[in-house]
């Protein structure tokens, strides 16, 4: 019999297929049904999802590049404004260590409130390290750009994700989020929080979520909420969809009690849903 020349391929293992236009839905529904798995292997029942920006520094960090730049007098007043910055770092990082806390100390088997990042640098380090310094488990949904945004070392290992589509990475986002923190960003935040905004204003997203804008002297001078009341685009009541903080205490008394009265406090009830 004549020996066969070569072996096809099957089709889920043909790569030049899969990274194909043709495969594009196949890729998307890889990206809801993988972490799923995971999530459901690992018991993940609900999160806290903190928004923020990549840039900032830790105080440690900060401290250093300060010394330098008051040596050498270069980019002095730059390093001047990410030392001030490093104060939400810092913040982040205790308030997700709080929360985790907070968390594993309730009753019952499921990981609940669990933090969750996007997974790279600045404020999403600082919640996953808040949390990992807490001895608990963190999620960090890292996403594929240019830039090459490298997942932070505080992770939970089987709790890193890589995706590629933004929609999807932000499915996750709101999927299983009880309550958002958003602390001071760029574009890329804003556009979290607004999107998160709007689904919560227009009941897109159903469930109670907490949502907490962090810092006041930073977002006072980059958003300005009232004049959209004042120009009737939105209701004076669409302001109080989210509570406004500038401390850890008060952003973890807020949560806490939120989260107890709305979430817990529904789970026990009688019919009471995840």
């Amino acid at each position: 019999m004549e020996e066969r020349r070569f072996q096809a391929v099957k089709a889920y293992r043909n790569e030049a297929f899969l990274n194909s236009k043709s495969a594009r839905a196949l890729r998307i529904l890889a990206e809801y049904l993988e972490p799923e798995a995971r999530f459901e292997e690992l018991r993940i029942r609900d999160t806290i999802v903190v928004f923020g920006s990549s840039r900032i520094l830790s105080r440690e960090e900060a401290t250093t590049r300060l010394a330098e730049a008051e040596r050498t007098g270069k980019d002095l007043e730059k390093v001047r404004k990410q030392f001030e910055l490093s104060r939400y770092y810092e913040d982040t990082r205790e308030l997700a260590s709080r929360l985790t806390t907070w968390s594993k100390g309730l009753s019952g088997t499921d990981r609940r409130f669990v933090i969750c990042s996007g997974g790279g640098p600045g404020i999403m380090e600082a919640a996953n390290r808040g949390a990992s310094e807490a001895r608990g488990e963190n999620i960090g949904l890292n996403i594929s750009i240019p830039q090459e945004q490298n997942e932070n070392p505080y992770i939970t290992r089987r709790l890193a994700f890589e995706f590629h589509y933004f929609f999807m990475r932000k499915y996750w986002f709101a999927y299983l989020a009880k309550a958002f923190v958003i602390m001071p960003g760029g574009f890329g935040t804003l556009d979290e929080f607004m999107e998160i905004l709007t689904l919560i204003q227009t009941q897109r997203i159903r469930k109670k979520c907490a949502l907490v804008l962090y810092g006041t002297d930073y977002w006072e001078r980059v958003l300005k909420f009232e004049p959209f009341v004042e120009f009737s685009t939105i209701d004076p009541k669409d302001l109080a969809l989210f509570h406004r903080s500038d401390s850890v205490d008060d952003a973890f008394d807020h949560l806490t009690s939120w989260l107890t009265r709305n979430v817990l406090h529904d789970d026990s009830a009688p019919g009471g849903s995840r």
